[in-house]
């Protein structure tokens, strides 16, 4: 399935899917199982200095588990994703050095959780960004992805530019596309007018392609996934079908995204990335 192969990044992935920082990525076992049935990236449930037993969608052991578990990964060759919570800048600077010592690709800062939000306030105001963001990028050397909050107040255009200016590689966005919207695969078309369709799409265009987005949300199936992707998605974040299906969803999405990548005659899931455009 070398089609849907691709780099994130700079980061070379052997898949776009990906299991999105929560479901079947907090325990060895899990992660294990995740690593060992599919081919793509491991992302890493978002993790604090002392790990978490409230809120449960944050809970975890703490960072020196996923460091121990990010050496043995690393060391097989598969590519990890850290993903880094905390209550304070110095907090999250200091989860984020350690996963960075560990070996992973990618970090992630899950900037959009409320724990987040409602500790530190990063999108308070767009100096508090960067000076947040700008911290982290000087002291790690792995590529840096934000998470951003599905409800941003900033224009994306802004957030864009500051991402580029710090060096920030990817952007982790809400896949939020209309419940009804239409597409042609085969023509890369939408019903209806030129519009943004997501904050995937919105980011993906303001950032002038500078940017890698990873999409996160309603992406169950192959189709679901083909379309993330014509809005502009690079990588995508697999929670619900994860939580359903166990460790197969995956496997499964990548396989049915790389039927319809033939099936419409690409090559690569290069070809299709922001191809969308509208009828009317």
């Amino acid at each position: 399935m070398q089609r849907t192969s691709i780099e994130l990044g700079g980061v070379p992935l052997a898949s776009t899917v990906m299991n999105a920082s929560g479901p079947h990525s907090a325990e060895k076992d899990e992660i294990l199982e995740l690593s060992g049935r599919h081919r793509g990236a491991i992302v890493f449930k978002s993790c604090n200095i002392a790990g978490l037993e409230t809120p449960d969608n944050l809970k975890n052991r703490g960072v020196a588990h996923f460091t121990a578990l990010a050496r043995e990964l690393s060391a097989s060759g598969k590519p990890v994703i850290g993903s880094v919570v905390g209550k304070t800048d110095e907090e999250i600077i200091q989860v984020a050095t350690e996963l960075d010592r560990a070996g992973v690709k990618i970090i992630e800062l899950n900037l959009a959780d409320d724990y987040v939000q409602n500790s530190v306030a990063p999108f308070a105001t767009f100096d508090r960004l960067k000076a947040l963001v700008g911290r982290v990028r000087g002291e790690v050397g792995a590529v840096l992805a934000v998470k951003v909050p599905p409800r941003l107040a900033m224009e994306p255009r802004a957030v864009a530019d500051l991402f580029k200016l710090l060096q920030v590689r990817i952007a982790v966005c809400a896949n939020d596309l209309p419940k009804d919207l239409k597409a042609d695969l085969g023509t890369a078309a939408a019903d209806g007018p030129a519009r943004t369709l997501s904050q995937v799409h919105a980011f993906y265009k303001e950032s002038e392609g500078l940017l890698d987005i990873v999409a996160v949300g309603g992406i169950n199936g192959g189709r679901d996934a083909y379309i993330a992707h014509l809005t502009g998605a690079t990588g995508l974040q697999v929670g619900s079908a994860l939580i359903k299906e166990g460790a197969g969803a995956l496997e499964r999405i990548d396989r049915e995204l790389d039927e319809l990548l033939a099936a419409n005659g690409k090559a690569s899931v290069r070809d299709i990335i922001g191809q969308i455009r509208f009828q009317n």
